[in-house]
Formats: C-alpha cells, structure tokens, sequence
C-alpha cells in the first residue's frame, strides 16, 4: 500500500470513528425515553389499580361502619348484649340480651314472631326502646299486647325486608312487612322515622339485621 492510500484509509476510520461518537448520544437518549415510558406506564397501571380498590366496610355504610346515637353509651361493652355479642345473634335474640328492649321482646314473643324475626334474611328493624313502649297509655299496651292480630301489625310496621345503611335514611320511603311504608329523614348521625320517632342509637348490627333503635313507637295506619 503506498503514502496515497494509507493516507485515504487513515481519514476514513477518522470518519467512522466521529460518527460513532456523534450517535452515541442518540442512542442514550432513546434509552431514556423508553425508560421514562416504562415509568409511565408503571404510574398509570398503579394509579388504575388503585381506582379499582374495594371500598371499605365504612363505605358500604355510607359512610359510618360504628352504631352512634347517644343511647348507644348505655349498651355493654362486653357480652351477649354488646355490639360485638349482637352482631352474631340474629335479631329476636339479640334484642333480648339488650334490656333497653325488654317490652319489646315480650311483644314479639306475644305476637310469636320471633322465629320470622331470627329466620329473615338482611332486614331492618326499627326497634322501640322500653321508654317508646312507655309513652303509650298503660291500659291502651295492655289492649295491643292481648290483641295478637294488631300487635302482629304493629310490629311488623317496624321491619323493613333489606337493610338499610345510614346513609338510606337521609331521604328515603321503604315497605314495611305489614305492607305499609314509612319514611325515614335527616343527615349525619341525627335521623327520624315518620317524623315522629328519633334514631337514638343507630347502625347497630345483628346476624341478619341492621337495627335503629328508635324513642317511639310507629303506628301503621289503619
């Protein structure tokens, strides 16, 4: 090879060399990219995954997974009659653990529906406090606790054949099992039912129930 062509294959490595370098840079580039693009799509496929996460027990609940209501201070902390003892009884038997509910349970039994009560599927009760039982005029219990047919009615008033979350009762009308409605209202942790009778300790789970226990007694109409 003579000086003319060492000379020629010298400059064209030089060249090659120049080049190699100036792409170099390119390529790192597009390294970059497709890592940024990874990270990207890496964010996105958490941020869908997080989207479709379950909701919490307090969701479901609209919002409040604990009973609240300030007759709820004066249920046991422990035992059958507490929250936790409720909640795996079904609902006859769980009211009768509760001593608030005593006049109620005994109007239950005289209208022999406990068993209907324990054996329904996720219902909600309404259920009148002892002090709810005794606004009525004694001799006036006395008549609907002898009287089987009205008793039956009345208390079946009382029940609805789902449950209800808080969050149903802010504006809501529901079919009772005596095959009347009633309407529940308000917001929070501060509820009514027909306007008349207060929520004074409400959310409260049984085995196949959510109850509210309620300061008066409903009346269908005749």
């Amino acid at each position: 090879m003579n000086a003319t062509s060492r000379r020629v294959h010298r400059a064209r490595r030089a060249a090659l060399a120049v080049a190699s370098v100036a792409l170099l840079p390119l390529g790192l580039t597009a390294c970059s990219d497709d890592s940024k693009d990874s990270a990207s799509s890496d964010s996105s496929k958490s941020s869908a995954a997080e989207e479709k996460s379950p909701k919490s027990p307090s969701d479901d609940m609209g919002g409040m997974a604990e009973p609240f209501g300030p007759a709820c201070a004066s249920v046991p902390e422990d035992g059958k009659g507490s929250f936790a003892g409720m909640a795996k009884d079904p609902v006859a038997t769980a009211a009768s653990n509760n001593p608030a509910l005593s006049t109620l349970v005994t109007a239950v039994k005289k209208a022999g529906l406990v068993d209907t009560l324990n054996n329904a599927e996720d219902v909600t009760v309404f259920a009148p406090t002892n002090d709810a039982f005794a606004k009525i005029p004694k001799a006036d219990l006395d008549k609907v606790l002898a009287d089987k047919a009205q008793l039956t009615k009345i208390l079946t008033y009382h029940v609805v054949g789902k449950k209800l979350a808080p969050g149903d009762l802010e504006s809501g009308s529901y079919e009772t099992l005596e095959k009347s409605r009633l309407t529940t209202s308000g917001s929070g942790t501060s509820y009514k039912v027909n306007d008349s009778a207060d929520v004074v300790c409400g959310n409260v789970k049984t085995a196949n129930a959510n109850v509210y226990i309620i300061d008066t007694v409903l009346m269908p109409k005749s």
